[in-house]
Order: C-alpha cells, then structure tokens, then sequence
C-alpha cells in the first residue's frame, strides 16, 4: 500500500541482482520516491532468470543503465539515481548518508559487512539479504542500529564460504527474499518498531517462511556497549582472495547478486 509520506523517501540498493530487481519494482510500486543504484556489473543471460529487471537484448550491457530505464518505465514518477561503481571503504558513510533506508544485496561478505558498518555509523537502517541454493533469508536493522548484521554474524569468514555464483541458488527464492527486503525496508521507512531486529527465512525445499526477532550481543563491535567500529578502515574489509565469497571491499567488492 501507497502512502503520501513516501513520495518524500529515498532508498538505496546495493547491488541490483537477483534480490535488488524486484526489491527495486516492488519499492517503486509502493510509492517511494526515490531509487539510488549502486552496482558495478554487466547483464549475463545466465542470471535473466532472476534478474527480473533486465531482458535478452540487455545482456553485455551495464546493470545500472538497463536497471534504470526498466524502473522508468516500470514508474517514470520515481526519481531513479545511478551511482556507478562498487560501495567501497572511502565513500560508503557519504552514500548511505544521503538516503533514509539501504536495501543490501550483494553476493560478498566485504561489501555485506561494510554496509553494515557504514549505515550503522551514518544513522540509516539497512536490509540485509543473502539467498544460497534453496535458503534465503533478510534481516532488517533499524535506524539505532541494534540488533545489527555483526550480531548474527561478527566479521568476515577467513576460511571461505560459497556465495550464489559458486554454490547455485534457486530463481524462485530469490525473487521470493527480494519481496520480503523490499517488505522489511518499507517497515523500516514507515517507522514501524516491530520491524527492527526481524529475520525472515525462507526455505524453498519446504516453502516454509518463518520470522523471528534477534537479540542485540552486548559484545558485538558495531552495536554492542563497547563497540569498536567508529570509523570506515578499508583493511578491515578484506578476505582472502581465494574465498570469493569474502572479496576485499576496497579492491574487488561487488556488488551484485
């Protein structure tokens, strides 16, 4: 449902992939009036089928400019913002910054974690999604920041972990977790409590969906009451090469999915 006050919000996607395509369609529906696109990538034919923003004619082409006249004519009342490039160390706060909620979608822990710390330190709530194979899940953070995404998951994976290129993911649960970001994030805009602190899983082996509250760690770094991270350091956002799935932010961070 449409609501007057949300001609006047902004919401940012990181990545415009699998999860930011009908993230990007069901927020322009909704009537939020403002789309920001980050993203780096091209068009692949292997991912039109969850790719649902682009088509074959696109495939080569940047992410961002197809996704950008797809949603202006999916809406042209929507003002749709482009921001070329991946999210990285240097001018994350800035960008997250200049929008009211951050819908993340990447498929890296680096860029995933920087999100987190960034929208943490600049105020703004943030979706977090992720879908691998048959599992998908979204996690909302309010604008206080606790619980946050280093609640459930404290830093980066040293020792490699599968992200949807490697391992496969299922279109459908995609689609399926990109609904319900897009569902979180618009809780999120229109200030409702109960929104904070909810992960949603779906599990596309049964078709269960369930959603539950997490409690903020006292320990954690980014929310806890001795947290640590009071600034953006790229070192703090690198992995090793060989794990893929954890890219170094601040020298190869995507930001599709």
């Amino acid at each position: 449902m449409s609501s007057p006050s949300r001609a006047r919000r902004r919401a940012l996607l990181v990545g415009v992939g699998g999860l930011g395509c009908p993230a990007a369609i069901a927020l322009a529906r909704a009537g939020v009036g403002t789309l920001g696109l980050c993203d780096d990538d091209v068009v692949e034919r292997s991912n039109l089928h969850r790719q649902i923003l682009f088509r074959d004619a696109d495939v080569g082409s940047s992410k961002l400019a197809c996704a950008a006249r797809a949603l202006r004519e999916w809406a042209p009342e929507v003002d749709t913002r482009v921001h070329e490039g991946r999210l990285l160390p240097g001018g994350a706060v800035d960008l997250v910054g200049q929008y009211d909620v951050v819908l993340e979608g990447s498929d890296n822990f680096a860029t995933k974690f920087l999100a987190a710390d960034a929208c943490a330190l600049a105020g703004v709530p943030v979706v977090h999604a992720s879908a691998v194979r048959w599992i998908g899940t979204a996690l909302a953070v309010g604008r206080g920041g606790a619980p946050c995404y280093r609640c459930l998951f404290e830093d980066l994976p040293r020792d490699g972990a599968p992200n949807c290129a490697e391992a496969g993911v299922m279109g459908p649960v995609v689609g399926l977790i990109g609904a319900a970001q897009a569902d979180l994030a618009l809780a999120l805009l229109d200030e409702l409590p109960a929104a904070a602190g909810q992960l949603v899983t779906f599990d596309g082996r049964t078709g269960e969906f369930r959603r539950r509250g997490i409690r903020a760690r006292a320990d954690c770094a980014l929310c806890g009451r001795r947290a640590r991270i009071r600034s953006i350091e790229a070192h703090a956002y690198a992995a090793p090469e060989s794990t893929g799935a954890a890219r170094c932010a601040a020298n190869d961070a995507g930001c599709a999915s």
